[in-house]
């Protein structure tokens, strides 16, 4: 099985698409604000982690070209169906080339997935500099992280329904690693059955003032933020708009 085969997965990917697309869909205005606000009014976006070509599915309609990237084949193929104008590609956003463009985004915490061996924080730091040296001069790095203080204590468990699927969701804090470990389990309905899938996802869980630095010493001007314009992140979450003078 491909690492592709094992994260996201055709029920989850749909799951996710149907249900978590708030992320995506709240976030987009603000971060065409912050690209109009940097006078990149057209041009190519690279999308790391693009997913369900939710944010592909705005960023085409202000007239942009997009370049999405995501390693879940799943995801992949819905975004190829709603954005059929767009790019897509199957791979690691820490291994996929990067060509040149206007801006790079990575929404909804994907930088610190831990779905393949690339994804730690040397390579983390490798890929902002790739992304510095992709951008054009003036581009922008747009992306949010998740930080420490995901769950407080212990466990937490929850549940979330549509009509014809359920996702529960446990969550589990390794303070001392910096690691969240998330065990989901669905149940989408096939006909008349219910399909069970489970997935276990880690997450390396950085702060903000790490990642500051890090653009610092690569060249960008950073500057962090709590929401996407009107939309505001998640608590123990951060946001980026780093710049290449």
């Amino acid at each position: 099985m491909s690492t592709g085969d094992r994260y996201y997965k055709q029920d989850l990917a749909f799951i996710h698409d149907v249900g978590f697309s708030d992320y995506a869909l709240k976030s987009a205005p603000g971060i065409l604000a912050i690209l109009a606000q940097n006078n990149i009014h057209k041009g190519l976006i690279v999308d790391l982690g693009c997913g369900s070509g939710l944010s592909a599915q705005e960023f085409t309609k202000a007239g942009y070209d997009v370049l999405g990237i995501d390693i879940s084949e799943a995801m992949i193929a819905i975004a190829r169906s709603r954005v059929p104008s767009a790019e897509f590609r199957l791979d690691s956003l820490f291994q996929a080339e990067i060509p040149p463009c206007n801006a790079v985004t990575s929404i909804g915490e994907c930088l610190n997935y831990q779905f393949d061996a690339k994804s730690d924080r040397q390579n983390l730091t490798n890929l902002f500099h790739r992304i510095y040296h992709a951008l054009t001069p003036g581009g922008v790095f747009i992306f949010d992280i998740a930080e420490p203080g995901q769950v407080t204590q212990g466990i937490t468990k929850g549940f979330t329904e549509g009509d014809d699927w359920l996702v529960l969701v446990e969550k589990e804090e390794n303070p001392e690693l910096s690691i969240l470990t998330r065990r989901i389990i669905t149940f989408r309905k096939v006909e008349e059955y219910y399909r069970r899938d489970d997935e276990l996802h880690h997450q390396r869980l950085y702060t903000a003032t790490e990642i500051t630095n890090q653009l610092h010493q690569i060249g960008f001007q950073v500057e962090t933020m709590a929401s996407y314009g009107q939309y505001s992140l998640p608590s123990a979450h951060t946001a980026f708009v780093s710049r290449k003078s």
